[in-house]
């Protein structure tokens, strides 16, 4: 049989009984702001709750929580919030920890449905709240898991590794961009710009100002403070290409010093 995404919503909307508090909480870098409804979205809150991303701040929000429930007699409690940047990890796990029961709005959601309470597409903290607490209600939700030890440290080293190949490609970039306007014969004298001798000399004497000066010895020198072989007859012919190139170079020559920096 055809499982339909209306189901699983009928089966979200079925999940929410006439003894659950319904929490929606917007997210933001320093100061959250909370609103309660019963199941029918009624507002049981008669005015938002602001409170910090601290400790101090979600033992707050427990409180709050905890006194509507007792107050109206509410036994069960859903808690919905937007998964808005980075903001929401650190609260979304204290409450998984606890064992409360939180689900994700996606912001598209609350965006489409900001006017259903007061025919307004304004937007502010405590309305957002609201919005959220209203999707929650009527099954525009999804659960929240907390992901395992493995997954969560997995997804760190990729984090990372995307961030570092990205950060390595424009490096990259700039360097082969340096050379265009520095050093535009440099390439006639190392193909690959990365190899061990090449980088010697882009971490020696990168302009061809310097080069000028330098004999082959002199550029050989430079390469061993870098390299182990860096003489031989290979050695020699690329540091008097080297010089060639670069007594005949038309790159840019004008703040020299600022653009090695």
């Amino acid at each position: 049989m055809k499982f339909k995404q209306s189901d699983a919503q009928n089966q979200r909307i079925e999940q929410i009984t006439t003894s659950h508090l319904v929490v929606g909480i917007d997210m933001a870098k320093e100061t959250h702001v909370a609103q309660a409804t019963n199941f029918r979205g009624i507002v049981v809150s008669k005015r938002h709750l602001s409170f910090s991303n601290s400790i101090e701040g979600f033992e707050k929000l427990s409180r709050w929580m905890i006194e509507f429930q007792q107050k109206h007699r509410l036994k069960k409690l859903i808690i919905g919030m937007e998964p808005t940047g980075h903001y929401w990890f650190n609260l979304a796990n204290w409450l998984a920890d606890k064992g409360l029961h939180v689900v994700m709005v996606n912001p598209a959601t609350t965006k489409r449905n900001k006017e259903n309470r007061d025919n307004s597409p304004s937007k502010n903290d405590p309305k957002d709240a609201l919005v959220i607490a209203d999707s929650v209600s009527r099954g525009f939700y999804y659960e929240y898991t907390r992901q395992s030890l493995v997954f969560q440290r997995l997804r760190t080293i990729m984090s990372d590794r995307e961030f570092w190949v990205a950060n390595s490609v424009r490096l990259q970039n700039r360097i082969v961009r340096w050379l265009d306007i520095r050093f535009p014969e440099y390439p006639s004298v190392f193909k690959d710009w990365t190899c061990k001798r090449s980088l010697a000399t882009l971490k020696t004497i990168p302009c061809p100002r310097d080069l000028e000066t330098y004999t082959v010895r002199d550029i050989i020198d430079a390469w061993r403070v870098h390299m182990q072989r860096a003489g031989g007859s290979t050695g020699i012919e690329k540091a008097a290409q080297l010089i060639a190139h670069a007594k005949r170079s038309v790159g840019e020559r004008t703040a020299v010093e600022e653009a090695k920096a």
